[in-house]
């Protein structure tokens, strides 16, 4: 959530202080040669977020982008009957927050210590038009997001054993250590992600444990023994 104290500077150039957060030093802005890094790091504020802060909330101002640098963000959506559904999470070098629409349609927290890459997101529009590479970024970035919410949609149609193959699957690609996945996320965190219960979750893993395609050696980490079994699950 935004409050209406603005960090020092332009405030073209820094976001308003988001509530729970606070400010520190900027990583290099030559660093990396992907075009809308280097400009969120010519023109954003890097900030710190302890775990479980809010760093925006469902309906305020889509006013900003996001890049993860250090720790875990979740997305999220509380539903009429309580129930939280978890939209996405998002990892080092993820950018969130693309929205099409002027409103979020969902909260974002930071699951762990983290910290952000804000940038105003007019900023990045008004270079976008003056430069074909940010702009040709800009539309890809924002694509690949449409895309993982189609994936999801689809994905929660699936059997449960069929969503936590899915779900390993992911995670060992965009986190890619081997075959070892050390996971940010609680048992909770997934059940919420993948439309389940708590229940189902530990039950399914239980499963896969038993038929040798995955070795599951603690509560987060988890070892993909047959990618071949989870891939034909995954469909």
């Amino acid at each position: 959530m935004l409050t209406r104290t603005a960090t020092h500077g332009d405030s073209s150039r820094h976001p308003i202080m988001p509530r729970h957060a606070r400010p520190i030093d900027r990583p290099d802005a030559t660093a990396g040669s992907d075009p809308i890094e280097h400009a969120m790091h010519l023109m954003g504020a890097m900030m710190s977020y302890p775990r479980n802060a809010e760093i925006f909330g469902e309906d305020e101002p889509a006013d900003y982008i996001y890049k993860v640098t250090g720790g875990t963000v979740r997305t999220y959506k509380i539903l009429s009957d309580g129930r939280r559904q978890i939209g996405g999470f998002y990892l080092p070098g993820d950018i969130f927050g693309l929205e099409t629409a002027d409103a979020h349609t969902l909260s974002a927290e930071a699951m762990t210590d983290a910290k952000i890459l804000v940038v105003k997101k007019s900023a990045l529009s008004t270079l976008a038009g003056h430069d074909a590479a940010v702009a040709q970024k800009l539309f890809a970035l924002t694509a690949r997001e449409l895309r993982r919410v189609q994936d999801r949609i689809l994905l929660l149609i699936k059997s449960a054993q069929e969503r936590v193959a899915s779900f390993l699957l992911e995670m060992a690609e965009r986190a890619p250590a081997g075959n070892s996945i050390d996971l940010p996320m609680s048992r909770q965190d997934i059940a919420d992600y993948l439309g389940l219960t708590i229940e189902t979750v530990s039950r399914t893993l239980t499963s896969l444990e038993s038929c040798a395609a995955i070795e599951v050696p603690t509560s987060r980490r988890i070892v993909l023994r047959n990618r071949s079994a989870l891939n034909r699950l995954h469909g």
